[in-house]
C-alpha cells in the first residue's frame, strides 16, 4: 500500500488528525525569525493537549519577541477551548501552568466558528497543521482575512483551481525546509495504521508517514529569492505539446537556460521556484490556449503527469 494512501482515506472519512513532530516545525521556523518579532502567533487547528506548535511557540517566546500566542482546535464532541500565553512572568522564560490563560470556547473550536474567526482577525500570522481536507476552504479563509501564514498541506493541493490562482499570483508559494521525502505525523489510537512505514514507536506513540507535504505561506524566505542555476541548452530532445505551444521538461534541473518560449515542468518545480528568474504562465488544465480543456499535456497522444507552465523572465 503506498505510503499516502491513508491521507486519501483521511480525506474521504474527514479524519485528519495529525500531530506535526516538534522537529518538523523547529526546523521550517527558523527560516522566519525576522517576521515574528512583536506578532501575535494564532494556531487554530491544534489540540491544546498535544500541539506541538504551542510547545514550539511558548518555549521560544522571549527569543522570537512575540507579543501573544494563541491556540484553539476543534473538539468533535464538546467544548474547545483556547490557550493564551502572554510571556513568561516569573522570570525563568518558561511557560508555567499559572502563566497559561485556559478560556473555554462557546462551540467545538472549528476553525470556522464565529469565536475563532475573531481570534482570527487579532492575529498578525497563523502557524498550523490544518486538516488536509479542508485545506482549500482553510487557505480561502486566510485569504479572506489578509493574514499572513506558515501551515502544512500536501503538494498536490496546488493543481487545485481553487488553490493555483494563489500561486500564480504570488499569494502562496512553498516554504524552505521540506523539499522530498514523506513525514511523520502523530496519529489518534483509534487511527489505522495501514500503509507502509506506520506504527508504533519505541514510547508508544503511534505514526504515520505521508508523501508530498509541504510548508505553505506568503512569508518571504531567503530559499524563495535564490535563482535555480541552469546548465543545459534547448535542443531537439524536448518535445512538444499536442495540445498547447510549449515544450516538455521533466526535470526542474533540466530547464534550458536559453528557450524563451512556455516550458511545461514538474511541480516540484515549486521546491526551487525564483519569481524574479521565471513567471508562471499557468497550470496545464486550466490554461488559456490549451485544445483540450480540463485536460493535462499530450505527447504523441499521451497524456502527461501534472505540468506547471513557466517561462523565463527578461
Amino acid at each position: 500500500m503506498a505510503k499516502n494512501e491513508n491521507l486519501h482515506k483521511a480525506k474521504t472519512a474527514k479524519n485528519d488528525e495529525f500531530y506535526t513532530q516538534l522537529s518538523d516545525i523547529e526546523k521550517e521556523m527558523v527560516h522566519y525569525k525576522d517576521h515574528f518579532k512583536g506578532k501575535t502567533i494564532y494556531c487554530n487547528c491544534d489540540d491544546a493537549r498535544k500541539s506541538n506548535f504551542f510547545k514550539f511557540f511558548s518555549l521560544n517566546f522571549e527569543k522570537l519577541g512575540l507579543k501573544k500566542l494563541i491556540t484553539t482546535g476543534y473538539k468533535a464532541d464538546g467544548q474547545g477551548v483556547a490557550l493564551i500565553y502572554e510571556g513568561d512572568k516569573n522570570g525563568n522564560r518558561l511557560p508555567d501552568t499559572e502563566e497559561i490563560t485556559i478560556r473555554p470556547l462557546q462551540g467545538n473550536g472549528d476553525f470556522r466558528s464565529e469565536e475563532c474567526i475573531e481570534f482570527l482577525k487579532k492575529a498578525d500570522i497563523v502557524v498550523t497543521n490544518p486538516p488536509f481536507s479542508l485545506f482549500r476552504e482553510y487557505i480561502a479563509q486566510l485569504m479572506e482575512y489578509g493574514k499572513k501564514f506558515i501551515v502544512l498541506g500536501n503538494m498536490n493541493a496546488i493543481t487545485c483551481k481553487d488553490i493555483f490562482p494563489y500561486i500564480k499570483a504570488d499569494k502562496l508559494w512553498f516554504g524552505s525546509s521540506i523539499s522530498s521525502g514523506d513525514r511523520k505525523f502523530e496519529v489518534p489510537a483509534d487511527y489505522p495504521l495501514e500503509a507502509a512505514g506506520c506504527g508504533i514507536d519505541e514510547n508508544g506513540v503511534r505514526y504515520i508517514r505521508v508523501k508530498g507535504v509541504r510548508w505553505f505561506t506568503n512569508l518571504d524566505h531567503e530559499k524563495r529569492n535564490k535563482p535555480l542555476d541552469l546548465y543545459k541548452h534547448y535542443s531537439n530532445e524536448y518535445k512538444h505539446y499536442d495540445n498547447y505551444d510549449a515544450i516538455e521538461v521533466g526535470k526542474t534541473c533540466e530547464i534550458p537556460m536559453d528557450y524563451d518560449g512556455v516550458m511545461g515542468v514538474p511541480i516540484t518545480f515549486l521546491d526551487k521556484y525564483c519569481p524574479e528568474q521565471f513567471e508562471i504562465v499557468g497550470l496545464d488544465r486550466y490554461v488559456e490556449g490549451n485544445k483540450y480543456p480540463n485536460k493535462r499535456m499530450f505527447i504523441d497522444g499521451k497524456e502527461q503527469y501534472a505540468r506547471i507552465l513557466i517561462r523565463h523572465r527578461k
